[in-house]
């Protein structure tokens, strides 16, 4: 790996310790089962959410893109990335009312079913914020 790919994973890394409260990288290890460009696929996704998009806050500050990430992970039904989406939306600053208006949006535009299935992963995650 290049040494400014090196550089740029390194900071990815530690902007999402700094968003999620730990470090990512007990997630992001490969099993011997998968291929050997697995660990591209991590790595470069890493970099793309937590190196590019999470920092842009000279127009969308953290908080906000926080709130636009549960929406979007909760719409689309991707239960665990929506527990990462929400920690990092109280650790930004959203407050856990603000998080049950989101749910009442995704109803509202998503599906109540799909509501319901996101607010369930959001009360365990409240719930570790006690």
């Amino acid at each position: 790996m290049p040494e400014s790919t090196d550089r740029e994973y390194a900071t990815a890394l530690d902007e999402a310790e700094k968003l999620l409260g730990f470090r990512l990288e007990r997630f992001l290890g490969t099993a011997p089962t998968e291929p050997e460009n697995a660990e591209d696929f991590k790595r470069i996704a890493t970099i793309q959410a937590f190196g590019d998009a999470w920092p842009r806050t000279e127009r969308l500050d953290t908080r906000t893109r926080a709130l636009v990430s549960v929406t979007i992970a909760a719409s689309l039904g991707v239960l665990e990335p929506l527990r990462g989406q929400l920690r990092i939306a109280l650790n930004s600053g959203a407050t856990k009312e603000e998080l049950v208006e989101v749910f009442i949006q995704i109803a509202a535009y998503a599906g109540v079913a799909r509501a319901f299935e996101g607010y369930g992963i959001a009360a365990q995650v409240f719930a570790e914020h006690a």
